[in-house]
């Protein structure tokens, strides 16, 4: 079993919409996936329910996901698909995720406002580093991009200029994404690519 959590530091950065394509991007590769919604206000379960997924999902909103997720995925699990809330609400939820991840993905817009935020998300995955017996990988995926807008270069270097690794794929700003709530996940578009990327690094975990 191996563990990708997604993150962000606040609200609105996509992270249930993230997580949901990307458990059906891995599911569609074959993976056998599971969601855990460790958000209080329970979006993905929602979402699942709504939209009739197949793939499980379960809610976990506690402080101490990384003890008890041994005890609930089942044995035949491949990958489990942590949906998070936002750090600068729920941060023992989300230092507990992180504690059980293999790899972190930060979903992000690429502004101004979502760039500045990253100092508290990177400052979470180094609080949690001593008590894991791993380092943990972390990614940035960049999401409601704009095509040929100078924004996405932009900002992935910046990161990349820090130290920190972005995913080659990015998540086109599309109205089917942004309304898929409550429906069910289809298209899965650039999430394909994303799903792949992430898999070869949870593959040299």
């Amino acid at each position: 079993m191996r563990v990708v959590t997604v993150t962000n530091f606040k609200g609105g950065s996509g992270k249930t919409t993230t997580s949901a394509y990307l458990a059906h991007a891995f599911a569609a590769r074959g993976q056998r996936v599971l969601v855990v919604d460790a958000d209080p206000q329970g979006s993905a379960l929602r979402w699942s329910e709504q939209g009739e997924w197949t793939i499980p999902t379960i809610a976990l909103p506690v402080k101490n996901i990384h003890n008890r997720l041994v005890g609930i995925v089942p044995s035949s699990t491949d990958l489990v698909v942590i949906d998070t809330p936002p750090l600068e609400e729920q941060a023992g939820i989300v230092a507990s995720a992180l504690r059980a991840a293999d790899v972190a993905i930060v979903s992000m817009a690429p502004t101004m406002g979502e760039y500045e935020r990253l100092p508290e998300v990177w400052a979470a995955i180094e609080d949690v580093a001593p008590l894991r017996a791993t380092p943990l990988v972390s990614a940035v995926l960049m999401n409601r991009t704009i095509t040929n807008a100078n924004s996405t270069p932009m900002y992935r270097e910046l990161m990349t200029e820090e130290g920190h690794r972005v995913l080659t794929a990015t998540i086109p700003r599309r109205e089917p994404i942004a309304q898929a709530f409550g429906g069910a996940v289809t298209e899965l578009g650039k999430y394909a690519d994303a799903a792949a990327e992430i898999e070869g690094l949870v593959a040299s975990r």
